[in-house]
């Protein structure tokens, strides 16, 4: 794989270069065509999706709104620590280039390097945290 610069994803913000260079052994390079379901709504979740280029769509039956989102985004990772289905369908909004971490490979990274899966389960916790947050205060505001 060429080693993408995991330094643009905000998930992986605290991570020192000996964590990067860890993680990214076990990243799986994948690239999607415009109109192609990365993973669907209700299918399980198997792993982290980092979106290094292009544009994915995320939709659920349950939003009416879509979000757009590009390069620098994660998805699914909390399915790294939590077995469940997928919240939402992912299609690529354009052609996109993205790294699967899939569960199994983070369960290797937690064997192989306990610190770089603690620190990255941490940024899942904290990451999170922030959405439950976010909508506690959209919740408050109304």
């Amino acid at each position: 794989m060429s080693s993408p610069d995991l330094k643009a994803f905000s998930l992986l913000a605290e991570f020192g270069e000996e964590d990067r260079a860890a993680l990214g052994e076990l990243l799986e390079e994948q690239n999607a065509s415009k109109g192609v379901a990365l993973f669907r709504e209700g299918s399980e979740a198997e792993g982290l999706v980092l979106i290094v280029s292009g544009e994915v769509r995320l939709e659920s039956q349950r939003r009416v709104e879509q979000e757009i989102l590009g390069p620098g985004a994660a998805l699914g990772a909390l399915s790294l620590v939590v077995v469940g289905p997928r919240e939402a369908t992912a299609i690529a909004q354009s052609a996109c280039t993205f790294l699967l971490l899939p569960r199994t490979s983070f369960r290797r990274l937690a064997e192989d390097y306990p610190r770089t899966a603690c620190r990255l389960a941490e940024a899942i916790v904290s990451e999170v945290a922030s959405t439950l947050r976010d909508g506690l205060e959209s919740i408050a505001s109304k």
